[in-house]
């Protein structure tokens, strides 16, 4: 698999872990550093995402992969912009579809990709 391959399928990892609650392939995927900034600008790290998507205050019912872009890969470190229709509940809003892009930042270390940061925003 080539890294712009690896770099792919853990976005699409990532995606499927979150509508699934799959907390182990998303300890697995997720650099132990990486910090997700939300369209609020509220920088929240990988231990309190996991848990709030174990416990439901972050509900993720689908995503649709829409679009993948700017692919940059530059030795261990890597960025993509992807783009999702996310079917979700946020702290206690009522369910709703949002065109969700994501910068992602990726970091290879032991020949092994990781998510190393995200940051949300909408399309």
């Amino acid at each position: 698999m080539t890294d712009k391959e690896a770099i792919i399928e853990l976005y699409r990892q990532e995606n499927q872990a979150m509508v699934d609650k799959d907390i182990v392939k998303l300890n697995e995927i997720l650099s132990p550093s990486m910090q997700l900034q939300h369209m609020t600008g509220y920088m929240q790290p990988k231990l309190e995402w996991i848990d709030q998507i174990q416990n439901g205050e972050m509900k993720y019912f689908s995503s649709i992969e829409e679009n993948i872009k700017e692919i940059v890969i530059e030795g261990n470190s890597a960025s993509l912009i992807g783009q999702n229709k996310v079917m979700a509940s946020v702290w206690g809003s009522q369910v709703a579809t949002w065109p969700l892009q994501m910068k992602m930042e990726f970091a290879k270390s032991n020949g092994k990709w990781t998510i190393a940061n995200q940051i949300a925003s909408t399309y």
